[in-house]
C-alpha cells in the first residue's frame, strides 16, 4: 500500500470543500437520512442536473419514509419514470416499507443494518449516515474510486482492487467533518476528476498524485476488457381503440422495466406473422396493422431494437394474461413508464388529436 508521506490528504480535500465544494444542492438542505437516501439512489448512475427536478418532485409527494411506504407502486414508479434503473425506484419502495415495519420509520445506527436494505450496499449506506447524520463511515462509489485509483495508481482490477480502494478509502477518512470529507470526495469525482479529461491542474490533490506523475491518469482505474453488446429484438403490439385508448400491460417485477407498463410484446417480425399472432393470441381477424418507425434503446447489457405495430380500431376478443388496461391517450393515468414507451405515447397521443380534429 503507498503512503503518501507528509500529505495531509482529508486537509487538503477539505480546503478545497471550503472554497469550491457544492453546498446548496436540495438535498444539503434541511438534512436529514431519508433526504440522503432518495438523493443518493437517485444520483447512481444518472448526474446530478438530471436529478434535481426528479428529486423535487419525489421530495413533494412523498416528503417522509411513511409516505413513500405507504404509496402504490405505480405511482413511485410513475415519479421515477425517465430516471431509468427501476430496480431503484421498486428496492426504495420496498426498502421504506421495511423502515416503517420494523424501525418505526428511522434509519438504522449502523453501516451494516442500513446496507441490509433492499438497494442500499456499504457505500450508500455509509453516505447515508456520513452525510445526515456525521457518523464516520467509509463510502466508495464511482467517483470516490477514481480519485483515489488515480492518486494511488491502483494496478489490481476486479475485487483485488476493490480491496485496495476500501483500504485507502478507510485510511483517509477522517474523524471530524467526514459528513463534509465523503461529500467533496463525490464531488471531486463528478467535476475535476471525471472519467475523460480530468482538470488536473485544478484538484488539491495533483502534487502528490501517482496517476498524474505516471502522465496519464485516464488509465486509472485499471478497465476491464470491453464485450460486445448483444442485440435483441421485439416487436410491440400498439392496439389503439376507437375511443382514442391504447392497451398497456404491467411488466413482471423483475428484470427489465420491472413493474412498469408498456405495450404487449411479440417475436412477430413480418406482416404473415404478425396477423397469425394477432388472430391466435388477441382474436384479432381482420387486422391491417401499420409498422411504425423503430425505437432503439440500450440497457447496461444489451441493445433493443423495437418494431411498433400500430393496429387501429381494436376490439379485442382475447387478452393479455399479465395485469393490463386501456389507457385514454394524452390523458394517461399515474402509472410508471419506461421512458422510451412514454415519448412513443406522447407522440401517438398527438397524432391522434390531429387526426380527430
Amino acid at each position: 500500500m503507498t503512503k503518501k508521506k507528509n500529505f495531509d490528504f482529508a486537509a487538503a480535500v477539505l480546503a478545497w470543500y471550503d472554497a469550491h465544494g457544492r453546498k446548496h444542492l436540495p438535498w444539503q438542505q434541511d438534512t436529514t437520512p431519508y433526504r440522503v437516501w432518495i438523493s443518493e439512489i437517485m444520483l447512481q448512475q444518472t448526474q446530478v442536473s438530471t436529478v434535481i427536478p426528479y428529486y423535487e418532485r419525489f421530495m413533494s409527494s412523498f416528503p417522509t419514509v411513511q409516505a413513500l411506504a405507504a404509496a402504490p407502486a405505480d405511482e413511485v414508479l410513475h415519479h421515477w419514470t425517465g430516471l431509468g434503473y427501476y430496480a431503484r425506484a421498486r428496492n426504495l419502495h420496498k426498502a421504506a416499507q421495511m423502515l416503517v415495519e420494523r424501525f418505526g420509520g428511522e434509519f438504522p445506527a449502523t453501516v451494516e443494518e442500513v446496507a441490509e436494505l433492499p438497494g442500499i450496499g456499504l457505500s450508500t449506506a455509509g453516505a447515508i449516515l456520513s452525510l445526515s447524520r456525521q457518523t464516520r463511515a467509509v463510502i466508495l462509489d464511482g467517483n470516490v474510486k477514481r480519485v483515489l485509483s488515480r492518486f494511488h495508481a491502483v494496478k489490481e482490477s476486479g475485487s483485488a482492487g476493490e480491496k485496495t480502494l476500501w483500504a485507502f478509502a478507510d485510511e483517509h477518512t477522517p474523524t471530524r467533518r467526514v459528513d463534509n470529507y465523503n461529500q467533496v470526495m463525490m464531488d471531486l469525482g463528478a467535476t475535476l476528476c471525471t472519467r475523460s479529461k480530468p482538470a488536473c491542474l485544478l484538484c488539491p490533490l495533483q502534487s502528490h498524485c501517482a496517476g498524474l506523475a505516471e502522465g496519464e491518469p485516464t488509465l486509472y482505474p485499471i478497465k476491464k476488457a470491453s464485450k460486445a453488446i448483444p442485440e435483441k429484438f421485439t416487436t410491440l403490439l400498439v392496439f389503439l381503440n376507437e375511443q382514442g385508448e391504447v392497451l398497456l400491460e404491467q411488466r413482471p417485477p423483475a428484470g427489465i422495466w420491472g413493474g412498469l407498463w408498456s405495450f404487449p410484446e411479440s417475436a412477430a417480425d413480418d406482416d404473415a406473422t404478425l396477423k397469425q399472432i394477432l388472430k391466435a393470441d388477441w382474436g384479432v381477424a381482420s387486422a391491417k396493422p401499420e409498422w411504425l418507425a423503430e425505437r432503439s434503446h440500450t440497457f447496461s447489457h444489451y441493445h433493443l431494437t423495437m418494431r411498433p405495430a400500430l393496429v387501429r380500431k381494436t376490439q379485442l376478443s382475447q387478452v393479455s394474461e399479465r395485469p393490463s388496461r386501456w389507457c385514454k391517450l394524452g390523458d394517461l393515468p399515474a402509472l410508471g413508464l419506461p421512458a422510451p414507451i412514454k415519448q412513443m405515447l406522447a407522440e401517438l397521443a398527438a397524432e391522434h388529436a390531429v387526426e380527430n380534429s
